[in-house]
């Protein structure tokens, strides 16, 4: 692979994550307040047609990623009333308006199936997008894949830097202590869960307005499923997690290029290949794989190597809890 390719092959990864690093940072978000929304697959989908639509009738994109943003962030409180008020299963109700949501996005979205529509203007920085090399990869782009890495770099300090940030963690390891010190838990789970469902809408958006333009039949399927998956591989750190989310983009990225390669091969294998990989990478990295391949290792490289890629889920994740 030439040099050019590599290029190649590393823009289109970063910009098919794009969308998936707005999904994983949001459920990191939700996953760190102690509620997990695993209305993912169905929350992107629907988003996506809903931003489509929005942005189709409007004429403008970024009237489509606030519908978008608004109609997550609904149904992200869908999942916050189930299991913050109502104490229910959140993997049940989450389950459901999975399915229920990718259900509705195909019948509403009928109308607009492969309909042209308005998308993000590329906007290349002035000056950064003529650096060598990296002004080609980072800043040749569009607003969207800009405002993804500020998110990353916020989320980050918010989370690590900031006394909110402290108690966002807090509410979700130790939601009793952090009630004793005086935490309003309840409100903040639920203001936590809505941003998180929020940011999982602007991810659809991505897709069906500046990623894969236009809206069609499961137009982001499976997804919203690896979102979830990478929340976990990326141990609830948004770094890391983001990190995740460029992975698959290689991938899939790659699986693109293969096609021109290995043509004899069906397109249907290599476009579920990045699934596959990704979820084979999932095991790989999982602590009992590592256990072995690090055996012979020195203890003090072992032990750094299990530390920067396992962190335990938040203590208090997906339990209720009841604030007198």
């Amino acid at each position: 692979m030439s040099s050019e390719q590599i290029l190649i092959v590393l823009a289109t990864a970063i910009a098919s994550a794009t969308p998936l690093v707005f999904a994983v940072i949001g459920e990191t978000i939700s996953e760190r307040a102690g509620v997990i929304n695993l209305s993912a697959e169905g929350t992107i989908m629907f988003c996506a047609m809903v931003g489509f639509a929005a942005a189709l009738a409007t004429g403008s994109v970024w009237l489509g990623f606030i519908a978008a943003a608004v109609v997550g962030a609904l149904i992200a409180l869908i999942v916050a009333f189930n299991a913050i008020t109502l104490r229910q299963s959140q993997i049940a109700v989450g389950f459901v308006l999975a399915l229920l949501f990718s259900d509705l996005s195909s019948f509403l979205g009928v109308p607009i199936v492969r309909i042209p529509g308005p998308t993000v203007p590329a906007f290349p920085l002035p000056l950064l997008s003529e650096l060598p090399i990296v002004g080609r990869l980072l800043f040749s782009s569009d607003v969207v894949v800009y405002a993804s890495y500020v998110l990353i770099v916020l989320t980050w300090v918010f989370f690590y830097r900031t006394r909110a940030g402290l108690t966002l963690r807090a509410i979700g390891e130790q939601p009793n202590a952090a009630f004793a010190r005086g935490a309003d838990v309840v409100r903040l789970r639920y203001l936590y869960t809505l941003i998180g469902g929020a940011l999982m809408g602007i991810a659809g958006a991505a897709f069906s307005l500046d990623f894969k333009a236009g809206w069609s039949f499961r137009h982001t399927g499976g997804y919203g499923w690896i979102a979830l998956a990478i929340v976990i591989f990326g141990g609830w750190n948004p770094l890391r997690a983001a990190f995740g989310a460029y992975l698959f983009g290689v991938l899939q990225s790659l699986a693109s290029v293969a096609q021109d390669q290995f043509q004899g091969v069906p397109t249907q294998v290599l476009n579920v290949a990045p699934f596959a990989l990704m979820i084979v990478f999932l095991v790989f990295t999982s602590a009992g794989w590592l256990d072995r391949l690090l055996m012979h290792a020195p203890a003090k490289v072992r032990r750094r190597v299990l530390q920067a890629l396992h962190t335990a889920p938040p203590a208090a994740l997906g339990k209720p809890f009841v604030q007198d």
